[in-house]
Parts: structure tokens; sequence; C-alpha cells
């Protein structure tokens, strides 16, 4: 069971991991153990909220696929164990990216001095400019 957060947790069911070989050199041993890990987790058969769900397919993550699939690759670790909670651990804060929802932005409109302030800087600064000009005699 993978708690997200108090009110959401995934069953294990609903996560398939499975152990490959990792890449890159790594002596003898890399090519008897497989501790790299696979996760797989499909978006849409999940038991997550629709609004999460929705907020998750939406997201622009090369780890979630066309079909909705989240894929994570973990080999960083030595160990297959270790890879194992770094997997769950980066699907964990995905899904908890998701459920943040973001602050709708409220239109503003600048005061009438600060637009009469950021015109006298203009023509400010295009005096200095225009200062800089060749001297005629």
């Amino acid at each position: 069971m993978l708690q997200i957060s108090k009110a959401i947790a995934i069953p294990d069911s609903e996560i398939e991991l499975s152990a490959v070989r990792s890449q890159g050199a790594g002596g003898q041993n890399v090519n008897k153990v497989a501790t790299a890990i696979h996760l797989r987790f499909d978006i849409a058969a999940s038991s997550l909220s629709d609004r999460i769900k929705e907020r998750l397919l939406n997201l622009n993550d090369h780890r979630i696929t066309k079909d909705g699939i989240i894929v994570i690759k973990a080999q960083s670790q030595r160990t297959q164990e270790q890879n194992r909670e770094d997997a769950l651990k980066r699907l964990k804060e995905l899904i908890q990216s998701a459920m943040v929802v973001p602050k709708k932005r409220k239109a503003t409109i600048p005061t009438r001095s600060s637009q009469q302030k950021r015109l006298d800087s203009k023509t400010k600064r295009g005096q200095t400019k225009a200062l800089r000009g060749k001297v005629t005699e």
C-alpha cells in the first residue's frame, strides 16, 4: 500500500514492479544481477479520483505514455530494494504534484501613476541615449 496522503492510498495490486538489469558500467556483477526496477502504473485503471487522473493525464511529463501509463525506471542505487523504494517515492511525488491545484490568476490593471512613471523613465532613457551622439561644432 503506497500512502500518498492521509486520504489517498494506492493498493500494491495497481503498481506493477519488475526487476531488470541496470545500464552502464558496473563490472562483473552488472551482467548477473537485476537491480534496476521498472515501475508501471496505469492511471485510467487506478483507484485515484477522476480529478487527479485528469490532472495526471494533462501533465507534460516524459514518464507518462500516450496510453496513460506512468513508467519509471530506477537504477541509481546498488540494491534492488533501494531502487524499489526510489521508484515508489518518485511515483508518490508525481501524484502529489498533480494533487496541487494552482491558484487562479487575477487580472489587474496598472495604476495611472505607475504608467506615468514608466513613460517618464522611457523618456529620460531616450534623452540619455540621444546625448551620446556625435558632437558637432
